[in-house]
């Protein structure tokens, strides 16, 4: 017998037009754009342009239901929150399913691992009264290093590098997207925490509304300080 049997990545190019209901309501008129599928059900729309950030998206769990009236394909996504996107498929040039299987997941270097550990039994220095909810919270983009609770028990999205720069503060941005999405866990503040902060990725943190946070390793190991010596 096989393994567990997960559903395939859809992948459509068509032209498209786009409309968002829920807490605001958006419109993307029609254009050719990428489709997107995934097996966890999360359906996200890319146009040739933003890198890897989608142009509107439904995150799991929610419902896809296909219909076609007078040669028109259109996709209703819906979510339990009450959220809608209506996906209009005027001219398809390409549909295909591709089964990627299991994926090991982003490497961590050890350093960055071995901090996040570390910030996991340490929340404390964060805030008194922190707890931590999980570490590697999923999300459809990928997993939030640390999921916490602060002491009056707001969520708060931890990301953790070794260097912060921009790239790891949109990192954290996305995530905070999709985490206040989420009735239940919203409003979601953000801390990115580093041994180090690039003064770009502190404003664009700042601007962001992010708190930055500087984290001593050897300090966390219990070992004396290193920080401000001039060897």
């Amino acid at each position: 017998m096989g393994g567990q049997y997960c559903a395939p990545m859809r992948l459509v190019i068509a032209e498209c037009t786009v409309n968002y209901a829920g807490r605001l309501s958006a419109h993307l008129p029609r254009a050719q754009r990428l489709l997107m599928i995934k097996a966890d059900g999360s359906v996200s729309i890319h146009s040739d342009g933003r890198a890897y950030k989608p142009l509107n998206w439904m995150s799991p769990p929610c419902s896809l239901v296909e219909s076609d009236v007078d040669g028109v394909t259109t996709w209703t996504v819906s979510n339990k929150a009450g959220e809608s996107l209506v996906i209009t498929l005027h001219d398809i040039h390409h549909d295909t399913d591709h089964q990627l299987g299991d994926d090991p997941g982003l490497q961590k270097d050890g350093v960055e691992a071995h901090l996040q550990e570390l910030l996991a039994e340490q929340v404390h220095i964060f805030g008194e009264g922190w707890s931590l909810v999980r570490r590697e919270y999923m999300t459809a983009i990928g997993p939030v290093d640390l999921l916490c609770h602060d002491a009056h028990g707001a969520s708060v999205a931890v990301e953790i590098k070794r260097r912060g720069d921009i790239d790891g503060v949109e990192q954290l941005t996305r995530y905070l997207e999709l985490l206040n999405r989420d009735p239940i866990l919203a409003p979601v503040s953000g801390i990115f925490a580093a041994q180090e902060i690039k003064p770009q990725a502190r404003t664009l943190a700042t601007d962001r509304d992010i708190k930055c946070v500087i984290v001593d390793y050897d300090e966390l190991r219990g070992l004396a300080s290193t920080q401000g010596l001039l060897f």
